[in-house]
């Protein structure tokens, strides 16, 4: 009975498969958005001013770092929590694959966040006369906060490391 209950839980961690595929199909959807920017900004570009076309290329940079982040939730979630990706030594396999455990996952996801976060943050400046100043303050505060958990997640991590029985 044991066996039996122990081979049914190995084998539910199938159930996150669809998990990566839903994430695969926003990676899709990111690169949909991504060409509606390039298409909207190639359109605007001798009429808008600098600033505009400056916003439309950094929404480009964030999306494309969204979707790196995704595919790294992808790989190594994968990796970590359903099975082996079973691709041989294909050249393109990034060197980071089958290497990067939950502790570095999520410092890989805090530092992509605090990027996006730094790009978002930065497409405010360039634009801010939208906002007020508390509006402008907020922002500012939330990406801190990022920075900061960023890292305390190091800091904890490195101290995890360097204790010998967890």
């Amino acid at each position: 009975m044991e066996q039996l209950l122990e081979r049914t839980l190995f084998k539910g961690r199938w159930l996150l498969a669809p998990f990566f595929l839903g994430l695969m199909f926003a990676v899709v959807l990111l690169l949909i958005k991504f060409f509606k920017q390039l298409y909207t900004m190639t359109l605007s570009a001798f009429s808008d001013s600098g600033n505009h076309l400056l916003v439309g290329i950094l929404t480009l940079v964030d999306t494309a770092l969204l979707a790196g982040l995704l595919l790294i939730i992808i790989f190594s979630g994968y990796e970590n929590f359903v099975s082996k990706l079973d691709i041989d030594d294909h050249k393109d396999r990034p060197a980071w694959m089958g290497k990067v455990g939950f502790s570095g996952l999520k410092i890989k996801l805090i530092s992509a966040i605090v990027a996006i976060s730094a790009v978002e943050l930065l497409k405010v400046f360039i634009s801010s006369q939208e906002l007020t100043n508390t509006q402008l303050g907020w922002k500012v505060g939330i990406h801190l906060t990022f920075v900061i958990s960023g890292v305390l997640f190091s800091i904890t991590d490195y101290i995890n490391s360097k204790t010998k029985s967890h």
